[in-house]
């Protein structure tokens, strides 16, 4: 059964979350805007998910059934991206998982760590009604995880656009998957998920989705800036790259 795509790009007008945070400034729109202009063809080439035969090699590695998977591609995680997450949970085993932006990520993270370690997910997305469409999606399948709703409101200090504002994040995080806000709301917004890196033990590892668009590359630029205590690289692959960064110090 596939997931029903019901994120859109912007969050939903009627979250008063939402409305707060977005829009803004006039200027910040703009240059949003402007920005969309620049990687559009990074985010033409993110409409493909990637082959079938990685996705189905995927689902084998899973041990999932083929139709589990909606289409890939879009504002979802493409093919490659979602095996990094599978062989880095079979390979590290985290206990502890935190997720921003919720979906397929979700469904093999969960999977994942069902298979491998026995470890726990917690992910957060600001939809309301996805969240719990994802959540009975994994629940059907009998994949445990923990999914929570975190609005949209101001970022922190140094960053724009806006920022999930979360609540009861586990203090040890094993594996940090940033896979949102959309760039929609700003081009650089998922550079505040450094706000979790002092969580991050030595060892432990953060993951960004489309690393290859030209914001993710500020995004990544900054926080190697911030944090020299992080091994940060780029894994080209799959339609939208991946930037992995480890803690060594």
């Amino acid at each position: 059964m596939a997931l029903p795509e019901l994120t859109s790009l912007l969050p939903r007008a009627a979250d008063p979350d939402a409305r707060a945070a977005i829009p803004r400034r006039f200027s910040e729109r703009a240059f949003t805007w402007a920005f969309g202009l620049i990687q559009w063809p990074w985010l033409l080439r993110s409409l493909s998910g990637g082959p079938d035969a990685a996705r189905s090699d995927l689902l084998a590695l899973l041990e999932l059934p083929d139709d589990v998977l909606p289409a890939l591609g879009s504002w979802k995680a493409d093919a490659f991206f979602l095996r990094l997450v599978a062989e880095h949970v079979r390979s590290e085993q985290p206990q502890s998982v935190v997720e921003l932006g919720a979906g397929t990520t979700s469904l093999v993270a969960g999977r994942a760590l069902q298979l491998w370690g026995g470890g726990s997910l917690v992910s957060f997305d600001q939809h309301a009604p996805f969240v719990a469409e994802t959540r009975d999606w994994l629940a059907r399948l009998g994949i445990p995880a923990d999914l929570r709703v975190a609005p949209l409101g101001p970022p922190p200090p140094g960053w724009p656009g806006a920022w999930y504002q979360l609540a009861n994040v586990p203090e040890r995080i094993d594996l940090l998957l940033v896979d949102g806000p959309p760039w929609t709301v700003h081009p650089f917004a998922r550079g505040a998920a450094e706000t979790l890196f002092d969580r991050i033990p030595v060892g432990g590892v953060v993951m960004l989705d489309d690393a290859a668009r030209p914001g993710e590359r500020v995004v990544a630029a900054r926080w190697k800036r911030h944090w020299p205590g992080f091994r940060f690289r780029h894994v080209a692959g799959g339609t939208k790259g991946a930037l992995v960064g480890m803690r060594v110090a």
